[in-house]
């Protein structure tokens, strides 16, 4: 005779939680996929979970909950063998949920997102006035391109330079300091345990430190905390923040612990430069998957509607600089570590894929490999690292400043004293000096490498002679 098959209950595991500037993140691990139901309950503001047949196997009061729109987790039974749990909110949220089947880290998970209405993703978002400056010099050069693109390049540039000379804003350079993984995802892990997450994190907050205490920089943390971003929001987060660098770090890892050394990777558009490279851009890009982010999400993203040619131009650019500025930082890497190649490799990773942002994704050594495992967590080589990373940058930077920065404004200051220099006074154009020296207006604009940029009061330019 056939007994009746009995259902077995879902256990609750474990509970996690990820508390983020915009959002917290609660992992609820499952002997066995259920389907949720979660509403939300005002006059106290709390979000109900609803699990049919489950069972609670931990305290939920041994969570911390700090930093998180949590602050109380209750859970009760219903109907005899149904789980209710219960968040108490102290803000606003708009909650949203959703499963994950078993992976090589994790069984069943259930996934719920309280996202907060109007925050910010960052903690210490780029200033208002700031932004505007970032803004102004984006809508020139995308002016510019465009026009590039219709054959309309010499009326742009014509109109540009009747522009009067713009007070000096002497602005930061910003950078974005990505620290890859977190949350979920703990990226590589290595013999002893370390976590690339922990690591890079660590890594990241050194040049955080060095970046916002040299004049005339800025530094964007992308996370800044154990929480996971996904790959393509973390682009997004330096764009919002008008980054002009991006920089990503992350450990290597191989499945042989023999592999040592520290990597730089800039995009690649027609694919990887070796199989090493591929492997590992595939290894970064199912961080998504890992991280509870599906990959197929729409996110709005005004620079990328550019097509055809205007997005080779742009995206040329960029990567020229981000080569550029990758090989003085794999140099300098080089004077404290080994390399594990001696040039910047070119990889698809997700997280470089910004049109209009020079990006880098430096693999700062194998926390597979034991010896650079013991590295990467002690403190004086993490800053070691950070400085290398750093000084890399830098070194681009003051030979190739933005025109509005202060980095700019600075070097102007060492030069006007040449016969064939000229220091620009309030109420110039470009097109009335080049007018008065009796030079070709784009001759001028050559001279200089002017990319049509408004004129600044106090630049100095090189006037060619003959």
């Amino acid at each position: 005779m056939l007994l009746p098959v009995v259902g077995l209950a879902t256990d609750v595991q474990n509970l996690r939680i990820w508390a983020a500037p915009d959002h917290a993140r609660l992992v609820f691990d499952l002997s066995s996929p259920a389907d949720a139901k979660v509403f939300s309950l005002d006059n106290p503001d709390r979000l109900v979970i609803d699990l049919p047949d489950s069972r609670m196997r931990l305290d939920p009061e041994t969570l911390d909950l700090g930093g998180s729109a949590v602050s109380k987790i209750r859970t009760g039974v219903r109907h005899g063998d149904d789980l209710r749990v219960v968040l108490d909110l102290s803000r606003n949220v708009e909650p949203k949920h959703f499963t994950l089947a078993p992976n090589d880290q994790y069984g069943h998970r259930l996934v719920v997102d309280l996202e907060y209405p109007g925050a910010s993703a960052v903690e210490n978002p780029i200033d208002p006035i700031e932004a505007k400056i970032r803004e102004r010099e984006k809508a020139v050069d995308r002016a510019l391109a465009e026009a590039q693109v219709s054959g309309n390049t010499a009326q742009a540039q014509a109109t540009l330079a009747r522009e009067k000379a713009q007070p000096h804003p002497k602005r930061d350079i910003i950078i974005a300091v990505d620290a890859g993984h977190g949350g979920e995802d703990p990226g590589a892990i290595g013999p002893s345990g370390i976590r690339e997450k922990d690591v890079v994190l660590q890594i990241a907050r050194r040049l955080e430190s060095l970046i916002q205490g040299t004049p005339g920089y800025k530094a964007v943390m992308i996370r800044d905390g154990d929480y996971y971003v996904g790959l393509r929001q973390r682009t997004l987060l330096a764009r919002d923040q008008k980054a002009d660098f991006f920089v990503s770090i992350h450990a290597d890892a191989f499945k042989s612990p023999r592999p040592k050394g520290s990597s730089v990777f800039a995009l690649s558009q027609s694919g990887a430069t070796s199989e090493t490279a591929k492997w590992l851009a595939a290894s970064e890009n199912r961080s998504d998957l890992i991280g509870g982010v599906d990959g197929s999400l729409n996110l709005a993203d005004k620079d990328e509607v550019l097509r055809g040619v205007l997005l080779d131009l742009t995206m040329t650019a960029t990567l020229n600089d981000s080569l550029a500025v990758g090989g003085q930082v794999l140099d300098q890497l080089g004077q404290i570590n080994h390399l594990h190649k001696s040039r910047v490799e070119q990889a698809g990773f997700v997280v470089l894929k910004s049109p209009d942002i020079p990006s880098l994704l430096v693999e700062t050594g194998f926390i597979s490999n034991p010896q650079e495992e013991k590295r990467l967590r002690d403190s004086s080589y993490q800053h070691s690292l950070a400085k290398a990373i750093f000084t890399g940058i830098n070194a681009h930077f003051q030979r190739n400043p933005p025109p509005a920065s202060l980095l700019a404004w600075q070097r102007d200051q060492q030069r006007g004293s040449q016969a064939n220099e000229y220091r620009i006074q309030p109420g110039d154009t470009l097109s009335e000096i080049a007018s008065r020296h009796e030079v070709p207006l784009q001759t001028l604009k050559q001279a200089n490498a002017l990319n049509g940029d408004v004129i600044r009061v106090g630049q100095v330019l090189r006037i060619p002679r003959g």
